[in-house]
């Protein structure tokens, strides 16, 4: 995976901004992985994906310069959650959100 883009307004709301990767191998393509403070908790242990465009992600079309807004309501458990048969690349350090992200794929409902 290559880093190639930065998201750009979590800061505030959720204390980082997070890488954006190309994956160079398999079919690449974007690949957007996190982690959060409901990570082992409410959801997955080792994160989520918001973005895997192999899976078939549809962005539109996507230029430089232009903007990709992201929806978290559409993060899910990459497929080593379901099984021990997978092997799947998780979040860097750099892609841990210090706040819970209550969204998305979940292990328990938000009480």
């Amino acid at each position: 995976m290559r880093a190639f883009a930065q998201t750009h307004g979590l800061r505030d709301g959720l204390g980082v901004e997070l890488t954006l990767y190309w994956i160079e191998g398999y079919g690449g393509g974007v690949f957007l992985p996190f982690t959060d403070e409901t990570s082992g908790v409410e959801t997955y242990g080792g994160g989520r994906y918001l973005l895997d465009t192999i899976k078939g992600a549809d962005l539109g079309p996507v230029r430089p310069g232009s903007v990709l807004f992201l929806d978290f309501n559409f993060s899910y458990f990459p497929s080593c959650a379901y099984s021990s048969r997978y092997v799947c690349p998780l979040a860097p350090p750099t892609n841990r959100l210090p706040r819970p992200v209550h969204a998305g794929e979940r292990l328990v409902a938000n009480q």
